[in-house]
């Protein structure tokens, strides 16, 4: 069996103040001519379809369209929930959508539920495991601790548990939204981060023949079975080095692997400049990122005047401006926001705390800060999802 695996389509976000609709519907054509064009038998969709909880109209309309698109094709397609979506509104008419051979999959109950499809060497079940928030979905689980390990180890009991009494030699493909270790993020992806733990071990997943993973923006081999497409396009500077693609997967009738990345196209390429205001507007060797969407770090000592006008003139499609002066790390003028580059929210109000009292939190104390900021991420969950 032939499988397209992608994710994190995120319609209806933008890039900094640039409307990237237009390049996302050029992904879901794109899409649709590599399912027709390489003969690929089933598609996978692994959480963050959309943005938001409460996407655009305009999304909502691309995604209507990608599902006519891919049920025209007669190709079955499993999709299932991420972080960004709400399960919910996602999931609203997939028992009439089953029927066109689009199969939503949006609820935890449902995790050791399959979508059985076959081949010509027998049956594949497709298990569907949507974005598991551990506070939402603990009691569902029976877990007493929530927390990612927890709940995904308790989903993919039930996953092995269906598989178990179903006749020999059928194959498993799992889809999940999730950071396992290993993987590497970017800066465009949401914290899910829980009693700060954000990972799950590659090794939860075992008894799966391939798992279809979502989250993480940039595509990523975590082993030959485990993998992560990506997203289909940048939704960050930091993603400037990504190659943008999607896995095409051969299952074998024994259940062996083999996978083929299928790139994506590039709606413009993106560029990470850092440098002197003057060294950037006269360094021939940046001409060629004068197309590209661009990010310039300006390092001179001190501000120069008009500096977004004049990269303007060189460099037309420039989104964003970073000042960061060179200067030694202990001059005063260093700033904050350089100071706590790369240090989480905890780690902030935990060095918070050490500046005030003059003694870092003890465990307790960091317990009581971390079980402060779960609350408070899962709080923002519930109301997006309720909204």
């Amino acid at each position: 069996m032939r499988i397209l695996h992608t994710s994190d389509w995120h319609l209806g976000r933008a890039f900094h103040r640039v409307n990237l609709l237009q390049a996302q519907a050029g992904f879901i054509g794109h899409l649709t001519a590599t399912v027709r064009e390489r003969a690929v038998d089933a598609v996978v969709v692994s959480g963050d379809v959309y943005d938001r909880a409460v996407p655009p109209l305009a999304a909502v309309e691309l995604f209507d369209t990608a599902l006519h698109r891919l049920a025209d094709l007669g190709v079955p397609t499993v999709m299932i929930s991420g972080n960004h979506d709400s399960a919910r509104r996602l999931g609203v008419g997939a028992g009439l959508i089953d029927r066109a051979g689009i199969h939503l999959r949006t609820e935890p109950s449902a995790a050791g539920t399959p979508v059985i499809l076959r081949d010509t060497h027998g049956d594949v079940a497709f298990y569907g495991l949507p974005y598991l928030e551990p506070a939402l979905v603990k009691d569902e689980f029976g877990v007493d601790k929530a927390g990612h390990e927890a709940v995904l180890g308790a989903a993919m009991d039930r996953v092995r548990a269906d598989l178990a009494a179903r006749p020999r030699g059928t194959r498993s493909v799992v889809l999940a939204h999730a950071f396992v270790t290993g993987g590497q993020a970017s800066d465009s992806e949401r914290d899910i981060t829980v009693g700060g733990v954000a990972a799950v071990p590659a090794g939860i997943f075992d008894g799966a023949d391939y798992v279809a993973l979502g989250h993480l923006h940039g595509c990523q081999t975590i082993t030959e079975r485990v993998r992560y497409s990506g997203s289909p396009l940048a939704y960050s500077f930091s993603e400037a080095d990504h190659r943008k693609s999607m896995w095409l997967v051969d299952l074998d009738a024994d259940g062996s692997v083999t996978a083929e990345r299928v790139d994506c196209p590039v709606p413009r390429p993106l560029a990470r400049l850092r440098g002197r205001l003057d060294d950037l507007l006269a360094d021939p060797e940046l001409a060629r990122h004068e197309d590209a969407w661009v990010e310039a770090t300006l390092t001179d000592p001190f501000r120069p005047a008009e500096p977004m006008a004049r990269l303007t003139e060189r460099f037309p499609h420039i989104l964003c401006l970073v000042f960061a002066p060179e200067r030694a790390p202990d001059d005063f003028r260093v700033s904050y926001a350089r100071r706590l580059a790369g240090r989480s929210d905890e780690q902030i109000a935990e060095d918070f705390v050490a500046h005030v009292r003059g003694a870092a939190p003890d465990a307790a104390e960091t317990a009581v800060l971390r079980e402060a900021f779960d609350a408070v991420r899962v709080d923002h969950t519930v109301r997006e999802v309720a909204r």
